[in-house]
């Protein structure tokens, strides 16, 4: 049933309230944990000011951020069916019970839903799909640990942080590239979010978070289960693709490598976990290859695909999607093939004349699908694709 303006007024007035009650909550809970260490040493007083993330995470300007966000990014139901617009009617009836759950560390994560996306080349990718509640939740840890750990994060890492971009890291690259660094290692993680060590992940965490009840819950979602044709199944290693925190989780787990290509010098952009290495010779990638293998496998107990790795000229090799050219004395960045047949599939399936559909709807979606694929690959030289992509239209 639609709301009218008024009710929506006051269901926003509704929720802001409890929120502030969930603030005034986490301030009495946070004051009884610090009068138990009322007379310890100032050291011991100094030390419960940094435990009490769990406080900001719960805090109302956090969790109401963390909600707008959800809302915002809609995406489908986990294993309970929850939309994201209940939620807010949810919380409102239910919020303080749950945060009270969370702040007394009786609060368990559901298990994900898993799905299969097909992958680019080929194959299909898992995805984690967590009930919106657990999104709400993970999305607010997220927001808070990214203060913790952001300036620790080097400034060669683009993926999934603030003021940072996959264009960036392009034409870092193109710098690197035309600066002399002709070949790259190109490093290729084997099921990166399915291998990653749950151990080693909290000792990193563990070593910026003191709050032992963060830590807590972070290990529960990370060992929350995949659900799957009706069957629970514990996860023993992996963060699973799909949930709010995964993102921040990969990049605390890869600063390990970032820190150390950065210890020896090295010229590299890492989104994620794609992360290319710039040298001057083919010999000296086979050498930096082989170091960060070992790196890899020993320190962070992952494992490299050595079937899509590769030391090679960055002509030959994709990188987030675009690949270079050399013209007029300099490398350029084009569309990769493979990047421009995903395109093309895409009209295919729009303009797809045995799919009954209206003109004004088919053409919107044409658009719409083509829109933010060429946005994406402004950064190359787009006039041969413009006319391939006018042919493959008319055709």
């Amino acid at each position: 049933m639609n709301l009218s303006k008024r009710e929506q007024r006051l269901q926003k007035t509704s929720y802001e309230g409890y929120l502030e009650e969930m603030r005034l909550e986490a301030e009495r809970v946070s004051r009884a944990h610090s009068s138990v260490l009322a007379n310890s040493s100032e050291k011991a007083r100094t030390e419960i000011c940094t435990k009490n993330l769990l406080e900001r995470i719960v805090s109302s300007e956090n969790m109401n951020k963390a909600l707008r966000r959800v809302e915002r990014n809609k995406g489908s139901h986990g294993i309970d069916g929850m939309q994201t617009d209940t939620l807010r009617s949810y919380l409102m009836e239910n919020g303080k019970a749950l945060v009270l759950e969370i702040l007394e560390g009786r609060y368990k994560p559901k298990p994900v839903r898993k799905v299969e996306i097909p992958k680019p080349d080929g194959g299909k990718r898992g995805l984690g799909i967590p009930v919106v509640v657990d999104r709400v939740i993970q999305q607010a840890i997220s927001q808070v640990l990214t203060e913790v750990f952001e300036p620790e994060f080097s400034e060669h890492s683009y993926g999934f942080r603030p003021n940072k971009s996959a264009h960036q890291a392009l034409k870092q690259a193109e710098i690197y590239i035309n600066s002399g660094y002709k070949v790259v290692v190109d490093m290729d993680l084997e099921k990166f979010f399915d291998r990653v060590n749950h151990d080693k992940l909290m000792h990193l965490i563990s070593r910026k978070v003191t709050d032992k009840r963060v830590l807590k819950l972070i290990r529960r979602y990370l060992t929350a289960g995949v659900m799957a044709n009706g069957i629970c199944v514990k996860s023993k290693e992996g963060t699973p693709q799909g949930g709010p925190l995964s993102p921040l989780l990969s990049n605390i787990m890869l600063n390990e490598l970032d820190k150390m290509l950065e210890e020896r010098g090295h010229k590299f952009c890492r989104y994620a976990d794609d992360c290319n290495i710039y040298v001057k010779s083919k010999r000296a990638g086979l050498r930096v290859m082989e170091t960060v293998r070992k790196f890899l496998e020993k320190e962070l107990r992952l494992k490299v695909n050595e079937e899509k790795s590769a030391v090679a000229s960055p002509m030959k090799r994709k990188f987030l999607g675009y690949s270079f050219y050399f013209r007029n004395g300099r490398y350029r960045l084009r569309v990769h093939p493979k990047s421009l047949n995903r395109l093309k599939d895409k009209i295919r399936e729009v303009t797809n004349r045995n799919v009954s559909m209206n003109f004004e709807v088919r053409l919107k979606k044409l658009t719409e699908k083509t829109r933010g694929w060429m946005n994406y690959f402004k950064l190359a030289d787009m006039s041969n694709v413009s006319v391939k992509y006018r042919a493959h239209i008319h055709a």
